[in-house]
């Protein structure tokens, strides 16, 4: 079983910085891609970020696009989302998502994520 936490969430002013973190571990931790979506009160989970594990392949959805940077640290197991220039309508719950090396489905797609942390609150006030 993989445990994913989260971390770094918070209160910042529109055009601020925050940078979240999501630690893994487990017996035995493998992933193809650890990814991040973000839910808003009233709104569907949505993709922001992913990247592979191995190759360091990054994915961001078109709304996160030059402002967001997603980034891993294989020897902490640890992926990373820092988040520049932020908007209110970023404000959401944040969660980590890992997949299994014989995950099915698109990376952009929360169906393809066998592994959830518990979310971390980001508000950003304009």
């Amino acid at each position: 079983q993989v445990q994913l936490v989260e971390s770094g969430g918070g209160l910042v002013q529109a055009g601020g910085s925050l940078r979240l973190s999501c630690a893994a571990s487990g017996r035995t931790f493998s992933s193809y891609a650890m990814g991040w979506f973000r839910q808003a009160p009233g709104k569907e989970r949505e993709f922001v970020s992913a990247i592979t594990w191995s190759g360091g392949s990054t994915y961001y959805a078109d709304s996160v696009k030059g402002r967001f940077t997603i980034s891993r640290d294989k020897a902490k197991n640890t992926v990373y989302l820092q988040m520049n220039s932020l908007k209110p309508e970023d404000t959401a719950v944040y969660y980590c998502a890992a997949d299994r090396p014989d995950s099915v489905g698109s990376i952009y797609t929360a169906t393809r994520y066998d592994y959830w942390g518990q979310g971390t609150q980001v508000t950003v006030s304009s």
